[in-house]
């Protein structure tokens, strides 16, 4: 049923309570499982499957990044229980006829085809398909886009979409599955040829070759190599669909093996380093054919075990030294790697701020991977050897950053500083975050050999796709005035030249960095809608963080934007101006907080809040905050609170909160929830007023403790309750009619 059309039927007290929260559809929001293949190369038009849930009214694909272009070709949804049925009794009734004329034959064939799109185990959130049709101009720039699908009812989470510098292969689509085709052989008989091993794929280096792995797959891929050819084999799976809720460790482990031409594994990797996907690294011993196979690890599969390959002999950074360089100066680099043009090369800060920098370098027209070079403001050092035991410390002039090495197996790095009684220390190592394989060690002790603190590991939120927080951090006070020593080592008591790290060590800078999430958003013209806002503070910040948008179109506001010193996120709302938006718009928010008598401006990275293997939730970055107004404009009638904010909420005690409304709003048919709100506050009940409505908040004093605060945000929706006196009454509906501006509360002691 049209929803304004039920809405008309409720009466016009009913349309009055569309106040600044309009009727939102995120659930039915178009969302992304899997893109295959996941990229294309530079000159290119291919067919591109994307395979999720709500596709039906996707009108348009958007990826980031000039110089490509993409338009929907076909939308496929597979047929439900019920069709399966009926089709299989109709399949059935046909098979009996004797003889088949060539209309009977034909619509067997038709009924066939269908009942293979049909899968017992098929998991919704990929059940549909929608054929993109995609163009990559030759001079694209290479490397990772991402991909949103757009419809009337919203836009889509991203999904990873490469352009590529290599020629591409792809194998087809990923089969229906087994159970289906089984079921027709049994009942129907064979229709197609016997079974018989499928012949390697050939191809020609270098390449980029992509597939899906179904359950107990292997897919494999034969080429002509030389002797003495570098090969390098490096899969992106992982790195294109980050974490699968639903499967364990989270993500497609693919495993690496190299044949011989006469069926010899003479090279395998199930990994690099840290990273799940494998990269292999092989010097070809003679001319042959050679075959590299790509399986999951434990054989499981399903079509968004996505997966790119490229293979050849190609450019690739194993790592660089130092990791890092102080702003403004130039850093003389050392590269290592397979097939890099150079060894060394200078990186130039100047005019540069402190963050990430992408290093790589061009082999004729081949660009390499990339590893990160940070750069900061303090002064830095490079590590002197030898300083493995107390007697033989490097000193340090306090604050600094030391690049140093674990240059061999069982090496420690030992530093001294000199401190005073009270002073606070901070120690950090940044390594695993910089891509390095270290995975450190730290410890502060005083000069008799007294440990004063101690760290493993530390986990960094804001640190990507990390699942292993490897890189130590410490925060101490100095009892005493004198010597302290630094001790640095890996867990494992690994090392070598690729082992490189920065350490940090200053009295404590606070500071803070800001996730948005999520970063797709849904609404209609004319509605507020909530999001939340990570604070990844640093060394004890604890200062508020006031949030704002920048450059946004006129109209856009944030309501409750400010995270608290003692909180590391809220949720506030963002309210869309009553004008039809004919694009999604890009937003942009900033947090600027006072630390330390200084102020301190980030903008908040957007970002999506995933599942990985049913228990844990990680933050992935994207490249934008997009926002999609679907739908119809609501009617624009203002719902203020009155009551002043923040709202005080005694511990154990109740709260009132007072609101306008118009005042033919019928209460009956509209219902109030809070949304997500922290354990111990309830909405107990919402009264007329004289001005509108009170709301009625109560706090549970056993669970929720003065000095708490933050934003309370409200659900609003309509309600249609059944009918008494109807023969089989329905139960109620109820209908999201979206959210309440946010609203600031500290729980105060009675």
């Amino acid at each position: 049923m049209n929803p304004w059309r039920w809405y008309a039927a409720a009466g016009a007290a009913m349309i009055l309570t569309l106040v600044e929260v309009g009727l939102a559809q995120p659930q039915l929001a178009p969302r992304i499982g899997y893109v295959y293949p996941a990229g294309a190369a530079q000159g290119s038009t291919c067919q591109v499957l994307v395979g999720g849930q709500f596709l039906e009214s996707v009108t348009a694909a958007q990826i980031t990044g000039p110089g490509i272009q993409s338009k929907v070709v076909e939308h496929f949804k597979p047929i439900t229980q019920k069709q399966f049925n009926d089709l299989r009794e109709k399949l059935a009734e046909l098979m009996k006829k004797q003889p088949k004329d060539d209309a009977t034959v034909k619509e067997i064939a038709e009924i066939r085809k269908k009942l293979m799109t049909f899968s017992r185990n098929i998991n919704p959130a990929i059940s549909e398909t929608l054929t993109l049709e995609v163009t990559v101009a030759g001079d694209a720039g290479p490397g990772r886009r991402e991909l949103k699908l757009l419809g009337p009812l919203g836009l889509s989470s991203p999904l990873v979409f490469c352009v590529g510098q290599l020629p591409e292969v792809a194998e087809p689509p990923a089969k229906p599955a087994p159970e289906v085709r089984r079921f027709l052989e049994s009942k129907f008989g064979r229709q197609d040829r016997p079974a018989t091993p499928e012949p390697d794929t050939v191809i020609k280096l270098p390449a980029t070759v992509n597939g899906q792995i179904t359950p107990g797959d292997v897919d494999r891929y034969r080429f002509q190599a030389t002797k003495g050819q570098r090969l390098v084999v490096a899969v992106s799976a992982r790195e294109l669909i980050p974490y699968l809720a639903d499967a364990v460790p989270g993500w497609f482990q693919a495993t690496l093996a190299l044949f011989d031409d006469k069926g010899n594994e003479i090279a395998y990797a199930d990994d690099y380093r840290f990273h799940p996907d494998p990269v292999l690294f092989y010097v070809i011993p003679r001319d042959g054919q050679y075959v590299i196979e790509i399986r999951d690890a434990i054989y499981r599969g399903r079509e968004d075990f996505v997966y790119r390959i490229a293979i050849g002999e190609l450019p690739f950074v194993t790592s660089i030294f130092p990791l890092g360089g102080q702003a403004g100066t130039q850093t003389p680099l050392e590269l290592r790697g397979w097939n890099l043009p150079i060894t060394r090369l200078v990186h130039d800060a100047k005019g540069e701020g402190p963050g990430l920098y992408p290093i790589c370098v061009r082999k004729g027209d081949l660009v390499s991977n990339s590893e990160p070079f940070a750069v900061d403001t303090l002064s830095e050092c490079l590590e002197q050897e030898p300083n493995d035991q107390p007697d033989k410390a490097q000193p340090l002039a306090l604050p600094v950053i030391v690049n140093g090495r674990i240059g061999r197996p069982g090496d420690a790095d030992v530093f001294r500083f000199e401190g005073k009684s009270g002073d606070r220390v901070v120690a950090e190592v940044y390594a695993r975050r910089l891509d390095s394989p270290v995975d450190s060690m730290l410890t502060l002790s005083d000069a008799s050999g007294r440990q004063i603190a101690f760290n493993d590991d530390h986990e960094d939120k804001g640190s990507g796709l990390n699942t292993h927080h490897a890189d130590s951090y410490l925060m101490a006070t100095l009892p005493t005035s004198g010597t302290y020593y630094l001790r640095l080592e890996d867990v494992q008591h690994k090392g070598g030249p690729e082992y490189g790290y920065r350490l940090r060590v200053s009295p404590p800078r606070g500071d803070f960095e800001l996730r948005v999430v999520p970063s797709s958003l849904n609404v209609r013209g004319n509605t507020t809608v909530p999001l939340t806002v990570f604070a990844l503070r640093k060394d004890g910040c604890d200062s508020d963080i006031t949030l704002s948008l920048k450059d946004a179109p006129p109209g856009f506001s944030l309501s409750g934007a400010r995270v608290p010193g003692s909180q590391g996120q809220v949720r506030l709302t963002l309210t869309v101006p009553p004008v039809p938006l004919k694009e999604p718009v890009t937003l942009t928010v900033v947090g600027r907080a006072t630390v330390n008598g200084r102020e301190v401006v980030h903008r908040a990275v957007p970002a999506d809040d995933m599942m990985q293997a049913f228990a844990y939730r990680h933050l992935v970055p994207a490249q934008d905050l997009k926002l999609a107004a679907s739908g119809r404009l609501t009617p624009r009638i203002a719902v203020k609170v009155l009551t002043p904010t923040p709202l005080k909420i005694p511990s154990g005690g109740a709260a009132r909160v007072q609101i306008s409304l118009p005042p033919l709003v019928d209460l009956g048919n509209v219902q109030f929830e809070l949304s997500d709100p922290p354990d111990g506050l309830t909405l107990e009940k919402v009264s007329p007023s004289k001005d509108g409505a009170e709301i009625l908040l109560r706090s549970n004093a056993s669970k929720i403790q003065a000095g708490l605060k933050g934003n309370l945000i409200i659900n609003v929706f309509a309600v249609r309750k059944p009918d008494a006196a109807a023969k089989a009454p329905a139960a109620m509906r109820r209908l999201p009619l979206g959210s309440l501006p946010a609203m600031p509360f500290e729980v105060v002691g009675r």
